[in-house]
């Protein structure tokens, strides 16, 4: 007792003292996730997203018509406007200039509303944009032109070095800011990819009609330092660049979205109008497709969680196309309303709305939660869209022949669906007879993997852990389910397994909380054959098991190409560039003196004789099936020496467009896709 009393003693009193505060932009850095989300790869580009906004904050607020994104070397971004230029006065309340405020003070900024503010629309609800880009950096740089004159101040994670300085004059106007993030914070590395910040740039200049926005790659070019940064307009960068310049809004988005499509209807439905205080832009088309793509923007960000303007338009779709079927005898008494499942399926449509008082569920902004949004929403579509119905009776019976089909399809795989469920039910939810369960009832610690062919599935039942490991074998290539409605899926064999095997049934009563496996493992072979069966599976996850996808629980293996061996001496390489480097290790420098054996196994003599010789025999690996057990065991599927990648959704619209591509029926865009990224490709055949 008396060692108990001495530790408590020693134990410190929690009292005022206790209370720590963080000054500044100290509580940015202490917890960065709290304002961006992740000090991952999408926490490295939401700093460019927050800086790019202000830029086009002002492009709404009509006083700026260019934006450039420049990727500049050494990891710093550079981001340009011509619009006003922020404030370089001395602000009354803080005493250092209003653009120093701005800077390095959280809640700072001219985006809060009231008959005063600047900006009518803005996504910068919070005001600490710039300040947590600034916070989060390891230099920044911000150039302003402005009244005739040149101003420069600069900052290091967080803090101004001097005062604002005029450094120059000019004839222009407008903001520069250059930043380089904090490797400190951002240990994942400090990398950003031209594609991505180019789509992100496309989708606002749909949305701001009339902004010319470009995109410059200048990592390449050391001089951009020198004169550029302090210039507004990129003239001399002799780097790749794209612009984009839309005139048609939404309309255009919409177009862009279905040009791999085919289009149920020709008019594409457009409306953009305001009602108390909010502004609301809808385009919408019905493509010959089954899947439903929605898209949201609320004050030009982008909401990929949806929120009370999605709800809106969802509601007014229903009630519209109903009430125009019942009024056209389409929908007769005795038939039962579209479902807005029913109407949904094969949308294209971009909702976006503009209004001051905003509010965003987290400073990330993925889902709306302003209430007014959605009467408003609700009210401007649904009156439009009855006029645009009852003025295109073409288009009008176009997509309520496509609703019609959905509602006879929904009913249909219903049946199908409650067949597949109560035959389960009375057999004791009996799973697929290939299917070599594993002993633990513990989802946490199940592991299911799908693999290609009998003769891999009796190889891997072999060597798994039974207890954990449980291997289900596929036939051949399955059904690609892009096009393929649930009745048909569900008729597959193959697909109606893997369905099974899951546990969490599909369709409307998909229930994630009883998927039976944590882990589920695709395991294909190294060939062409087995890329396409990855991609066919991953289609099926993707467009009816997307919750699996977002939850982290599929994963793809990645058995070794090659067993490299002399004598006792093992070792396993999954690409060349591990096996020359084994060879190396391995006193092997001269890969022409290696015994390839891609179609026998080497004997005991001929292992004696390459160790005598220094030679190595090397076995190619071209399917899973030609591995025993113990091999594949060793390299596949044992967890303290497998190498698995999980499957992760950066970009669900980019995700969206490739699966168009690559398992749709646009043979010409397939082509046109696979010629293009030919070189990033990697095959083995």
């Amino acid at each position: 007792m008396a060692t108990l009393s001495k530790k408590k003693s020693k134990k410190k009193a929690y009292d005022a003292s206790s209370i720590q505060i963080l000054e500044g932009l100290e509580p940015v850095r202490k917890r960065p996730g709290m304002y961006i989300g992740t000090t991952g790869s999408d926490g490295l580009y939401h700093l460019v997203w927050e800086i790019f906004d202000n830029s086009r904050d002002e492009a709404m607020a009509s006083r700026c018509d260019e934006i450039e994104v420049a990727l500049l070397p050494d990891g710093w971004i550079r981001v340009a406007d011509n619009g006003n230029g922020i404030p370089i006065g001395i602000h009354p309340k803080t005493k250092v200039s209003a653009l120093e405020t701005i800077m390095t003070t959280l809640h700072a900024g001219g985006k809060f509303g009231g008959e005063d503010s600047s900006y009518k629309f803005s996504g910068g609800l919070h005001g600490v944009g710039a300040s947590v880009v600034n916070a989060l950096s390891e230099n920044m740089k911000v150039v302003v032109h402005q009244d005739g004159g040149m101003h420069l101040q600069e900052y290091e994670i967080g803090k101004a070095k001097a005062k604002v300085k005029k450094i120059g004059t000019t004839k222009e106007h407008g903001t520069i800011i250059l930043f380089k993030p904090d490797a400190v914070i951002f240990k994942e590395g400090i990398e950003y990819q031209p594609e991505k910040i180019i789509a992100h740039v496309r989708q606002q200049a749909y949305l701001v009609k009339g902004t010319r926005i470009s995109v410059i790659d200048a990592r390449a070019e050391e001089s951009a330092f020198e004169t550029e940064t302090i210039m507004l307009r990129s003239k001399h960068f002799n780097a790749p660049s794209m612009t984009f310049y839309f005139d048609g809004g939404l309309k255009s988005l919409v177009a862009f979205y279905n040009k791999h499509q085919t289009p149920v209807h020709k008019n594409v439905f457009y409306v953009d109008k305001e009602q108390d205080g909010v502004f609301v832009e809808v385009a919408l088309q019905y493509i010959n497709d089954i899947t439903p793509r929605i898209t949201a923007f609320a004050n030009n960000t982008y909401n990929n969680e949806g929120g009370t303007h999605i709800t809106g338009f969802k509601t007014a779709l229903t009630r519209s196309i109903n009430t125009y079927g019942r009024a056209a005898n389409i929908l007769k008494e005795k038939d039962e309303n579209f479902t807005g499942d029913d109407v949904l399926e094969g949308i294209t449509a971009v909702i976006s709305v503009k209004l001051q008082e905003i509010q965003f569920e987290g400073q990330t902004k993925a889902k709306l939660g302003s209430t007014e949004a959605q009467g408003a929403t609700a009210s401007i579509f649904g009156e439009a869209f009855s006029t645009f119905l009852e003025e295109n009776p073409e288009d009008s019976r176009a997509i309520i022949n496509k609703v019609m089909l959905a509602l006879k399809a929904r009913k249909a795989a219903k049946a199908a669906k409650d067949s597949v469920l109560r035959k389960g039910a009375l057999e004791g939810m009996t799973l697929p007879g290939k299917l070599a369960d594993c002993q633990t009832k513990s989802a946490e610690e199940s592991e299911l993997f799908i693999v290609e062919g009998d003769s891999a599935g009796g190889t891997a039942k072999t060597g798994r852990d039974r207890r954990t490991q449980a291997i289900l074998p596929l036939r051949g290539k399955i059904l690609n389910v892009e096009r393929a409605r649930l009745e048909k899926m569900l008729a597959s064999e193959q697909v109606k397994n893997l369905v099974v095997a899951l546990g969490t049934a599909i369709g409307d009563v998909f229930d994630l909380s009883k998927l039976r496996y944590h882990k589920l493992i695709i395991a294909t072979d190294a060939d062409v054959d087995g890329a396409h069966i990855r991609t066919l599976i991953l289609t099926l996850f993707y467009r009816h098991f997307r919750p699996i996808i977002d939850g982290g629980y599929v994963y793809i293996a990645q058995p070794p190409l090659y067993k490299i061996f002399r004598g006792k001496d093992v070792h396993y390489a999954y690409n060349d560039t591990e096996k020359v480097k084994i060879l190396k290790e391995m006193g092997v420098v001269n890969e022409d003196i290696v015994v390839d054996l891609e179609e026998d196994k080497p004997t005991e003599e001929g292992e004696e004789t390459a160790a005598k010789t220094k030679k190595a025999n090397v076995q190619r690996y071209k399917g899973l099936g030609e591995m025993n057990a113990s091999e594949l065991w060793e390299t596949t599927m044992d967890p303290s020496r497998r190498v698995l990648k999980r499957v992760v959704i950066e970009d669900a619209e980019a995700a969206d467009r490739i699966f168009d591509i690559l398992m749709g029926t646009d043979v010409a865009s397939r082509k046109s896709f696979i010629q293009s990224n030919a070189k990033t490709a990697t095959l083995d055949v």
